[in-house]
């Protein structure tokens, strides 16, 4: 039979493990916190700690950030980042935000764009996180969707400055209200069906095409090569019209918003919180 005095040891020894595991998992939240970047004493909207963007890049969405903000409060930041450090994107985007407090006190209309770039070693990722007060706007889904559309097939080009401005231009339409997300989904939907619509003209002409060519079968003239002509026209306006985002009808331009500023200069964060809302993706 076990004595008392050896199940007095047992129970010590399972406290003792009981309290070096809450020590372990708060050393290692504690970690984890330490990994995440302070917030800058001269807070800006583009934090590129990665150095990813030119400066001319960097100062262009910059000052697009900043006309956004002061014309709509919504405050909208760019932070890259060389290694996430163990962490998943979407728990480090959450963290700058609320260590950062992105967006206002009360209103919670900020957002986290989180980007850390491929390398040989790791995939790249990106993560947009948003607000409390932005998730009604921009639902996790149609986070996924200007992930999956407007930046990662930039980014899988090397062209991640307009990744990002596209991927800004969609979100500040749809933070402003110029646009709700059941109508983005909608033109994304209609930019697909016209991209398998211009293919039947193609079939169309490449058919003409072959048949030209068996009746001009070992005559090498003019007009064989005339025959064939519309048919690479149309593959090079297919390329032209193929490159980057399909999605253009609601999106933002390069220049700022236009009329007054109603919300002033960018003063800083402003005692933002993040709920958990936001998607992201790899590459």
């Amino acid at each position: 039979m076990t004595s008392h005095l050896e199940i007095t040891k047992i129970k010590t020894m399972r406290y003792l493990k009981h309290i070096l595991l809450i020590l372990a998992l708060a050393l290692s939240s504690f970690s984890q916190a330490q990994d995440i970047p302070d917030r800058p004493k001269q807070q800006v909207l583009v934090n590129d700690f990665a150095n990813v963007l030119t400066k001319s890049e960097g100062n262009a969405l910059e000052k697009r950030l900043l006309d956004f903000y002061a014309n709509t409060g919504n405050q909208i930041t760019l932070v890259t980042v060389k290694s996430l450090n163990g962490s998943d994107a979407s728990s480090f985007a959450y963290e700058i935000g609320e260590k950062w407090q992105v967006g206002k006190k009360g209103f919670d209309n900020g957002i986290v764009i989180l980007f850390k770039p491929k390398t040989r070693d790791s995939k790249g990722q990106v993560f947009i996180a948003t607000g409390y007060g932005l998730e009604g706007a921009i639902p996790d889904a149609t986070a996924k969707e200007i992930v999956s559309n407007e930046m990662i097939p930039y980014f899988k080009q090397g062209r991640i400055y307009e990744g990002i401005n596209q991927a800004s231009s969609v979100l500040m339409g749809l933070a402003k209200g110029e646009f709700n997300h059941q109508q983005y989904a909608k033109q994304r939907s209609s930019s697909k069906k016209g991209t398998f619509g211009f293919l039947i003209p193609l079939f169309i002409i490449l058919i003409f095409s072959f048949i030209g060519r068996s009746k001009s079968r070992g005559q090498h003239t003019m007009g064989s090569s005339r025959s064939s002509l519309p048919f690479w026209m149309l593959l090079g306006m297919m390329g032209s019209g193929s490159r980057g985002s399909s999605f253009n009808d609601f999106s933002s331009g390069s220049g700022g918003f236009g009329g007054g500023s109603s919300f002033g200069g960018f003063g800083g964060f402003g005692g933002g919180s993040f709920g958990g809302g936001g998607a992201g993706g790899s590459w």
